[in-house]
């Protein structure tokens, strides 16, 4: 089985975030959920973001790091809307990431000036409608061989349990194809 380490959304370690783990955890992976908001949650996402950008990236960036220091180096790491960049830090700065996925947007390793390792499999899953969306990271993730999967629906947390965004016929879909995903990394 994989061993996942999966970084929220902008909302926090929400019970939905946990919903998802859980799903992960019932295919017998094990499957870390750190909360880097440190217990604060949010039901609107600009709220979460504001609070994020109050607080400041480089102080997430090192709760992610040492979130995963006693880890094993083989993780997937998985990550929702602001958890997408904490993922791919962390599959950018430690070797031996086993493949990442990223809901609810995409990331560009641009951002940190880097590239994406050939080694490692990502995909991504956005809404079609979602308001967040970041087409030129999604371009730039297809163009190193990411696979991006756009979904019919609208709203930023389309597969998030218990939110107001939830599409539940899209969200069936993220969540098989991640689970297929992981299984094929274990």
């Amino acid at each position: 089985m994989a061993e996942v380490v999966l970084f929220h959304h902008s909302g926090g370690l929400t019970p939905g975030v946990r919903a998802f783990a859980d799903l992960l955890r019932e295919r017998g992976h094990t499957v870390h959920t750190p909360d880097l908001f440190e217990g604060r949650t949010f039901a609107d996402v600009a709220e979460g973001v504001a609070f994020a950008e109050e607080v400041g990236e480089d102080v997430f960036a090192r709760r992610a790091a040492e979130a995963v220091a006693g880890l094993p180096a083989e993780l997937v790491y998985g990550g929702m809307s602001f958890g997408a960049a904490r993922a791919a830090e962390q599959a950018l700065a430690r070797p031996g990431a086993r493949g990442a996925f990223f809901l609810y947007g995409a990331v560009a390793p641009s951002w940190w000036g880097a590239t994406w390792p050939d080694a490692v499999p990502v995909q991504a899953h956005v809404a079609e409608g979602d308001p967040w969306r970041e087409p030129e990271a999604e371009d730039e993730l297809v163009g190193f061989g990411g696979e991006l999967f756009v979904y019919p629906c609208a709203g930023h947390l389309f597969a998030e349990v218990g939110h107001p965004d939830l599409d539940p016929a899209c969200a069936e879909i993220v969540r098989e194809r991640v689970r297929t995903f992981v299984d094929g990394l274990e």
